[in-house]
């Protein structure tokens, strides 16, 4: 297993991937600039955590064109498995990888604490770790994870399987309680609640180490 990291200006949770990474596979992930036009050879992206370029104009907007995310666009339509965590959900949102968008919090604040979520398919590469219904508990730190898609595409989502996890108490106002949601292909994880911090029990839990082994190890 060869994993990336892409870094944007602001990043904040490359490092915490890394380590669940390196934990996981014992060996560094290659930390990828934006501005970088070409990807190393890679079999695993991960598009981590944080403010990128800020939250300006949307959220993840202006990392959706930075220069290396053609290069991921390419790799996730040709197959390669691409996790987006919390400003990742964002940036694979806006980039036309994954339907729907993450809008303002519904309580207009800014939510950081640890949250109970469901696994709603476990078939998925990302959470061949758990059992189906699962309980599980990953932290939340945003501003702008308030999942919406018209209802047409929330049935499709809701159809197809492709909601991997929901919460159980709805921190953010997300539609139909979707934390977490996979592209048609299912080699796309977009998801709002950060597994990578909750790798240790030093963190506060250790069910992000668990979804990490099983998707390295399905991968």
């Amino acid at each position: 297993m060869k994993p990336s990291v892409i870094v944007f200006p602001a990043s904040n949770c490359d490092r915490d991937a890394a380590a669940a990474l390196e934990m996981a596979t014992g060996k560094k992930p290659r930390m990828v600039w934006h501005g970088d036009s070409e990807l190393p050879d890679t079999d695993f992206i991960v598009l981590p955590g944080g403010f990128s370029y800020g939250d300006y104009l949307r959220a993840g907007a202006m990392a959706a064109r930075s220069p290396i995310m053609r290069a991921v666009v390419e790799k996730a339509r040709d197959g390669t498995p691409v996790l987006g965590i919390c400003n990742g959900f964002q940036i694979l949102c806006e980039a036309g990888l994954l339907p729907g968008a993450l809008l303002r919090n519904a309580g207009l604040d800014f939510v950081c604490r640890t949250v109970a979520l469901r696994v709603e398919n476990s078939q998925s590469l990302f959470t061949s770790g758990f059992a189906q219904g699962q309980y599980v508990n990953f932290p939340v730190a945003h501003h702008d994870g308030n999942y919406f898609a018209d209802a047409e595409t929330l049935n499709r989502l809701e159809g197809e399987g492709r909601v991997a996890f929901r919460y159980v108490d709805n921190p953010n106002g997300s539609a139909r309680d979707i934390a977490g949601v996979l592209n048609e292909a299912g080699n796309v994880l977009g998801m709002m609640p950060h597994p990578e911090r909750a790798i240790s029990p030093l963190l506060g839990g250790v069910d992000g180490a668990a979804f990490f082994r099983g998707l390295l190890e399905a991968a």
